[in-house]
């Protein structure tokens, strides 16, 4: 990013979904350090109030708006994109963040558990998306899907979690493809491992996940896991004028695990 980034958001309103934990929550903190204005939605009242002081105490003037939600449920996706409208009267950016991992692989995943990840990770996406769109004309503004490694390669036992990625990848270049006369980008991140909470809400217990930080060791080419705020500075550089001539582009913030061959 420029020496400045902080310029390209003079003004800019951002909506940000998953915003009270992990990369959601890194990426409301930097949007808002920044100089953006940003409506952020979860689930927990008291993390999406807590991301909202933190914002308040690294920028005095920070501008945040969170909005409680499921988006699992069609009309508490509606009403975050509302409320952001109403409250700060356009949108800039569009960062669809929000997911769930969920073990289990074509054998024991069942139907339940299909539909409960392919909803919250790739059925929001699309529809806020898709409702964003009269919005994102208006500013000529830019969404941003949060992706994964497993959307570009394929790992066992999270069959409806990579399903669901790759879905998020192929409905970002086709978004892009069909939203680029309007003057709207749309780009996505693919992250790696990052230490988040997403995979013990997924099933795993603490040492099942301290066991999988430290394969991390083996997996990514650069022998760690990746933490947040390296996830959350590219979304801020696809959002910003920086990334002006970027569209369709899924960026892997993986540590280089997408490029590995196991030999």
């Amino acid at each position: 990013m420029s020496s400045d980034p902080g310029r390209s958001f003079d003004g800019k309103v951002a909506l940000v979904t998953g915003g009270s934990s992990g990369i959601g929550r890194g990426t409301v903190l930097l949007l808002s350090k920044l100089g953006c204005k940003v409506a952020f939605g979860g689930r927990n009242k008291a993390e999406l109030d807590d991301v909202a002081t933190k914002c308040k105490e690294s920028r005095k003037d920070a501008q945040v708006l969170p909005v409680q939600g499921d988006l699992e449920k069609e009309e508490d996706i509606k009403t975050l994109l509302d409320a952001t409208i109403k409250h700060f009267g356009k949108l800039d950016i569009l960062v669809n963040n929000a997911g769930i991992v969920l073990k289990g692989s074509i054998e024991t995943t069942s139907l339940e558990d299909f539909d409960k990840v392919m909803n919250i990770n790739t059925r929001a996406v699309f529809y806020l998306t898709s409702l964003a769109v009269p919005y994102l004309t208006e500013t000529k503004g830019c969404v941003v899907n949060v992706s994964s490694v497993n959307g570009m390669r394929s790992f066992p036992g999270v069959l409806a979690y990579c399903m669901s990625k790759a879905a998020v990848d192929q409905l970002t270049r086709c978004a892009a493809l069909e939203l680029a006369s309007k003057q709207i980008r749309v780009n996505s991140v693919n992250p790696g491992v990052i230490q988040t909470e997403i995979h013990k809400r997924g099933g795993m217990n603490e040492e099942e996940y301290q066991k999988f930080l430290e394969r991390c060791k083996q997996t990514h080419a650069l022998g760690r896991h990746g933490d947040v705020d390296e996830v959350a500075s590219v979304i801020a550089f696809l959002a910003s004028s920086d990334s002006s001539f970027m569209t369709g582009a899924s960026l892997p913030v993986d540590g280089g695990r997408h490029a590995m061959c196991p030999r």
